[in-house]
């Protein structure tokens, strides 16, 4: 079984959810008490969201990076990034380390195109929602139509993702709001919605619509068990 090495922490409430599905997925592989090789750097997520909206990206790269670096000593023959988000910075951080990446929206477009879909919805913070590093990459990589939000549903989701969801806090308005925006996606065509923050899962659940939706959370989780069982 090959270390995952995970760069979590933003927020801690999904990085938790990657370490059960992690160890879940391995545990239904092999059964009996096994669990999966993990090296974890949290980073402290205060530093990081005050440097993403002041618009300080190469700072964010360089305390990644050097979290990439650390789980690559401690013995990571694979890492991830534990958000969408700051996917942004990816490329910086891949390089700065010798081990691979599994790409959050890599990962998530295989299972997407696995499925026969083509055209899909994408919600996460403004910075994905509105930049080019996610929805080009599903586009110019994989060939997938991406449609997002309005401008004002886009506020909306991206106020609730860092003064509720990264807080922990579960708001039914929120979730109701979210369901709106997903069934308006879904009306403009979308076949499927791609959950693209690792703490939307937290809010909404496939029992809250009956629009598909993709968890970036679990699906990454899954590629990296399939990495390190590989």
């Amino acid at each position: 079984m090959k270390t995952i090495g995970l760069i979590g922490g933003m927020s801690w409430e999904s990085t938790s959810l990657y370490y059960s599905a992690i160890n879940q997925g391995v545990k239904n592989s092999l059964g009996g008490l096994h669990s999966a090789k993990i090296c974890l750097y949290s980073v402290d997520f205060h530093e990081i969201e005050k440097l993403q909206h002041q618009g300080s990206w190469r700072q964010t790269a360089h305390i990644l990076a050097k979290a990439a670096q650390a789980v690559e000593a401690g013995g990571a023959d694979v890492f991830l990034i534990c958000t969408n988000t700051m996917h942004k910075v990816a490329e910086e951080i891949q390089v700065a380390v010798n081990i691979p990446m599994i790409h959050i929206a890599d990962a998530t477009a295989r299972v997407l195109l696995a499925n026969g879909m083509t055209k899909v919805g994408l919600l996460g913070t403004a910075f994905t929602m509105q930049e080019d590093f996610y929805k080009g990459r599903l586009s110019q990589e994989f060939g997938l139509e991406v449609v997002v939000p309005n401008a004002e549903q886009q506020v909306m989701v991206h106020e609730v993702i860092y003064q509720e969801l990264c807080l922990g806090e579960i708001n039914l308005d929120s979730k109701q709001k979210y369901v709106d925006v997903i069934q308006d996606l879904y009306n403009q065509g979308a076949q499927a919605v791609i959950l693209g923050c690792t703490e939307i899962t937290l809010l909404v659940q496939q029992k809250d619509t009956p629009v598909p939706l993709y968890d970036t959370t679990a699906i990454h989780a899954q590629s990296a068990v399939a990495a390190a069982l590989g």
